[in-house]
């Protein structure tokens, strides 16, 4: 019989095979019985097995297992098309809860999973089927991983929020499936199959979820130091946890060796205030000195531990390594530092029985009087005499004596020959067996000639130049130094092509057929290394690298290629553009005019055969309507260009509908334009319908060839654009776009959204699903331009009120009242609370059980909703401060009528406040109007601060 494991495999592979119709078209995977049933037993078997990730990690792969964590978030009612980290989990039923923590925890492991190294596999006899579902398998992987690391930080923040959950959760039986699967109908947390299941404690939460937290932190940490405080804090709470509550557990086991090593990596990697637990190990102290550059004390760290022998060899190989890169560098003062410590390591692998390294014996090819005394007094101090094996003295004797042989200065022989530790260790045959020796050789010795060779450095000194050479190329960004190496290696070797020494140098597909065409090796690799190394340096935002780097190429490739210097120009042009956004642009200075006229000089370019980046077009229509050149692209933009490049096109209809926004409705036919071209992409092919399970996949292709483009590059250029009119624009249409679909129950408001078509004639054909998540992108990247644009606060408000989040909706309609009114202490604009904004907040407010709020967000409307009011003060089970409320309402009728019901309760301190409340001289019903709408005004400021207070 196959293991549990693989069963899950088997169930999911027929679950997931596609069907082929009539007309031999395949069709998405049907939703029937035995489909449903299929990926039923696949939980069944993960429920047997406890849902450990560890089983499931070693034996899965992992798009089966993010298949089956896709159909355990599926059954365990998690809200579709719902980020995660939007979900209150203290919110949810345990079973859900738990299904959201199992998925983000997976996700988290398996990014720290793919970085580790992975031993290569060494492959068979060739199969080509085989291959192909091999590779199949590999390419669904990394899309897979990409989007896991592009919501890892999602992730991270849902796992942050499930410490701070403080009760149990369940985990799916086989049991509980079984009983979802005879009520699929009924609503999660209302039946025992959504609370029943395997139990799992807080602490046993609590103690995984900082594991894991703790691995990707560590894992982060090589970009950003700061993060290994957090995996430290993270590390150490799993070990209190552990210690508190014991290493077995029902549902996990944590490898404690692994999470010893990361917590005593973590250890030396941040500082400590205590003094004492900084210096309690050696590693600590290493670190500290590296890093102070107090070199003298590192040499006596590595000299006393030669005779305790705690620090392993790796270890002891990596700092040797790191002060070697140092001096390479360019600092000479690390030589002789390199060299004590390369001793130091010599001797530690000379009394363990290893054999000597090869940097040892270049270091010893010019010995010097200084250097012999060094080692003499290392290999003193790492040898205790008296309480030494003999193995132990029989190895050092060795040593002393294969160096005497190998030097040819008979002066520095001496030295050792006559040094109390050699007397010691050496019989007086031994000895005079060796000066035997030396005699007869010294006749052929001139100390005036080239040291003998050894047999290490026959084949090492080139070797060595060349590896060495190839690491400085690596690490260099200076154009002239590069160029230096490049022709250095290529007079050791011609055989080797140099670009390909670093997979980090990557030039996009275009540019490289054409440098990879250069016949000259030298004036290729230098090409391809100075490009790739300028695009690297935009990456990651060293401009000024950047540019050192292209001007040199450019200055390179003028001589030879006309192609290639229109493609240097046009990256040039590129960097400059994110130079200025990045600098200038920031604080809102306009760029200079030649850099407008070199965009529109791109755009317009005709020259024949030359490579071309589509990213530079989107950035060049990008910088130039976040600059507001809408006259250029609407009017002096080329008519061909237009129909041959889609951003430009876009570009175009954007910046007309912005021109005439402020003109009259029946001026806009470009808007019209607009809409017909982002249906169009948002538009998807027959065969791509989703299936009827309505069941939301991690991995999506549902890209639209009918349009100009697909969705996600329209996304990615919309993500370029700065400009607030724009943006509103843009965000407009995809409201509108979201709200026009049959079956929405609450539409989304935005501004400007009356100039857009408010019907599509085939509406089956668009993909609502694609337009909703697009909006929800768009509303989150528009607010980190502007945080404090009330209109897309009620935008992203709406989406959650939509969604059924209405603690986050009151969330952002109080935020976009306060920001446009001074944290209220003025009047918030009529068209920011609008009677629909303020009737959704009355039903945010009456799901969260707060009637007494609900009554008094009834006055804010214009006509005040009595009915509404007085319904919801009859409600008794008001999670809100109720009669502490009192005092911020202003409507008579109101009050009168809490005065009646509490009367009528016998809640005789509650209808004292009330009648307080009404007592007040400025609620008084002669007061003139003007005193009344002061009065009015005073409350609703103190009852909007105060619930912004409590929603923020």
């Amino acid at each position: 019989d196959p293991p549990p494991v693989q069963l899950i495999v088997q169930f999911l592979e027929q679950a997931s095979k596609p069907s082929v119709n009539e007309q031999n078209q395949v069709q998405p995977p049907p939703d029937n019985k035995r489909n449903r049933i299929l990926k039923l037993l696949a939980l069944k078997v993960a429920a047997h097995l406890k849902w450990d990730l560890d089983v499931l990690e070693k034996s899965l792969s992992v798009p089966v297992l993010n298949m089956l964590l896709n159909e355990l978030l599926c059954i365990s009612k998690v809200p579709p098309g719902t980020k995660h980290v939007d979900v209150d989990l203290s919110s949810l039923p345990p079973t859900t809860a738990m299904a959201i923590l199992l998925y983000n925890r997976w996700a988290i492991r398996t990014i720290v999973q793919s970085s580790f190294p992975v031993k290569q596999v060494k492959p068979g006899p060739p199969q080509l089927n085989v291959m192909s579902q091999m590779q199949q398998e590999k390419e669904l992987t990394e899309n897979i991983l990409k989007v896991l690391k592009e919501q890892a930080a999602d992730s991270i923040l849902v796992l942050e929020g499930a410490l701070k959950l403080n009760k149990d959760l369940y985990v799916h039986t086989i049991r509980t499936l079984d009983l979802l699967a005879m009520e699929p109908g009924m609503v999660n947390g209302e039946t025992e199959s959504s609370t029943a299941g395997l139990k799992i404690s807080a602490e046993e939460i609590q103690c995984q979820v900082c594991y894991d937290l703790g691995a990707i932190y560590f894992q982060q940490g090589s970009t950003n130091a700061a993060v290994h405080e957090n995996a430290k804090e993270k590390f150490f709470k799993t070990k209190e946890l552990i210690a508190k509550n014991g290493s077995s557990s029902l549902h996990f086991t944590i490898d404690e060796e692994r999470l010893a090593g990361y917590c005593q990596a973590c250890g030396v990697l941040t500082s400590s205030s205590d003094d004492a637990s900084q210096q309690a190990t050696p590693y600590s102290q290493i670190h500290s000195c590296m890093k102070s550059g107090n070199y003298q004390d590192l040499v006596k760290i590595f000299l006393e531990d030669n005779l305790t022998l705690s620090l392993p060899v790796q270890f002891r190989q990596s700092v040797l390594r790191e002060l070697f890169q140092k001096a390479q560098q360019g600092n000479d003062a690390l030589d002789e530092v390199c060299f004590k410590v390369c001793v130091c390591n010599t001797v530690c692998d000379v009394l363990q029985g290893r054999t000597i390294d090869i940097q040892f014996c270049q270091l010893f090819l010019k010995p010097s009087k200084e250097k012999i005394d060094f080692l003499l007094e290392v290999c003193s101090r790492s040898i205790n005499l008296e309480n030494a094996s003999e193995a132990l003295k029989r190895k050092m004797a060795a040593f002393l004596k294969n160096l005497c042989l190998g030097l040819e200065d008979l002066q520095l022989v001496f030295m050792i020959s006559s040094h109390d530790l050699f007397i010691k260790l050496l019989k007086d045959d031994e000895r005079k067996l060796l000066i035997d020796q030396m005699r007869k050789r010294s006749p052929r010795i001139n100390l005036c000639t080239k040291p003998v060779t050894s047999f290490y450095d026959i084949p090492a000194s080139a070797s060595v130049n060349i590896g060495q050479l190839e690491h400085q190329l690596i690490l260099s960004v200076d154009p002239w130094r590069i160029r230096q190496i490049l022709i250095e290696l290529h007079g050791m070797t011609s055989e080797r092509q140099f670009w390909t020494i670093s997979n980090k140098w990557e030039v996009p597909n275009v540019y490289g057929n054409v440098i990879l065409g250069i016949k000259d090796n030298l004036t290729r690799d230098l090409v391809y290394i100075l490009m790739a190394k300028g695009l690297h340096c935009c990456a990651i935002k060293d401009f000024v690298h950047a540019k050192q780097l292209f001007a040199a190429c450019l200055e390179l490739v003028t001589e030879f290629s006309p192609k290639l210097r229109q493609v240097m120009l046009n990256e040039m042009l590129l960097l400059d553009i994110y130079t200025h956004e990045a600098g200038a642009g920031v604080s809102g200075e306009r760029p200079p005019s030649d850099l407008i006229s070199r965009v529109r000089g791109y755009l317009e370019m005709r020259v024949p055969d030359i490579p071309l980046r589509q990213v530079i077009a989107e950035e060049c229509v990008a910088f130039l309507l976040n600059w507001r050149e809408n006259e250029y692209l609407t009017m002096q933009v080329p008519l061909p260009l237009v129909q041959t490049n889609p951003y430009v096109k876009l570009g175009q209809l954007l910046a007309a509908t912005c021109k005439e926004l402020p003109g009259p409705k029946e001026s806009r036919r470009t808007a019209k334009d607009l809409w017909e071209v982002v249906v169009q992409i948002c538009s998807v092919s027959n065969q791509h319908k989703r299936g009827n399970d309505g069941r939301v996949s991690l991995i999506k292709h549902r890209e639209s060839t009918l349009g100009i483009m697909y969705r996600s590059e329209l996304l990615s250029f919309i993500k370029k654009l700065r400009e607030p009119l724009v943006l509103t624009t843009i965000l407009s249409l995809f409201v509108k776009l979201h709200n026009v679909r049959e079956d929405i129950v609450n539409d989304i408001a935005a501004e400007h959204i009356s100039i857009w078509p408010s019907s599509i004639p085939n509406l089956q054909s668009v993909d609502f699903e694609a337009v909703a998540v697009t909006v929800k992108e768009l509303v989150s990247y528009a607010l980190t331009i502007n945080a404090n644009n009330h209109f897309w606060l009620i935008i992203q408000a709406d989406i959650y009120f939509a969604t059924n989040q209405y603690s986050a909706a009151l969330h952002y309609y109080l935020q976009a009242g306060a920001v446009c009114s001074d944290f209220f202490n003025k009047m918030v604009p009529p068209d920011v609370y609008t009677d629909q904004v303020i009737k959704r907040m009355i039903k945010c407010c009456s799901l969260l059980n707060c009637h007494t709020q609900v009554a008094i967000l009834c006055q804010f409307l214009r006509e005040v909703d009595y009915k509404t009011a007085f319904k919801a003060l009859q409600e008794q089970n008001s999670h809100d401060a109720m009669d502490s409320y009192y005092e911020y309402i202003w409507d008579v009728t109101i009050l009168e009528y809490l005065t009646y019901l509490h009367h009528k309760r016998g809640e005789t301190d509650k209808r004292q406040i009330a009648i307080k409340a009404i007592g007040q001289t400025e609620l008084n019903a002669s007061n003139p109007e003007e005193v009344l709408q002061l009065a009015a005004q005073r409350r609703k400021k103190k009852f909007l601060q105060a619930m912004a207070k409590l929603y923020f």
